[in-house]
C-alpha cells in the first residue's frame, strides 16, 4: 500500500525563476521514474532561514506531496545532496489520519 511523504527542500536564493523551475521539473521526475504519483508540488518563495546555511540568510522553499512505496526517496535524496543549488532538504512520511467513530447514545 503506498505511503504519503513529503519532502520540503531549500534552493539557493540566488537560483533564477528558470533555475527553480528546472529544479522542481527535475525531481519531480526523478520521483515519477521511480514509481511515485506527486499529488502537490508547491513553491513556497523565498523566505528568510531561521539561521545562516552556507553563508545563505535566505532560501526558495519548495514543498512536494507524493504517494509512493519509499524506494523512490533515496535516489531523490541523493540527487539533491549532490546538487549545488539544494542547501537543505528534508522527507517525512505522514501518516494517514486516523478517523474516529463516535456513536450517538439514546437515553
Amino acid at each position: 500500500m503506498p505511503q504519503l511523504y513529503e519532502t520540503m527542500y531549500i534552493l539557493r536564493p540566488d537560483a533564477g525563476e528558470e533555475a527553480v523551475g528546472q529544479a522542481i521539473e527535475k525531481y519531480q521526475t526523478i520521483l515519477k521514474d521511480n514509481g511515485a504519483e506527486i499529488l502537490e508540488t508547491q513553491h513556497r518563495g523565498k523566505r528568510r532561514l531561521a539561521y545562516e546555511i552556507n553563508r545563505h540568510r535566505e532560501g526558495v522553499y519548495i514543498q512536494m506531496n507524493y504517494h509512493g512505496s519509499g524506494k523512490e526517496i533515496a535516489p531523490l535524496e541523493k540527487a539533491m545532496r549532490l546538487s549545488d543549488d539544494v542547501i537543505r532538504y528534508l522527507t517525512v512520511r505522514q501518516d494517514a489520519p486516523k478517523v474516529e467513530v463516535v456513536e450517538e447514545v439514546e437515553e
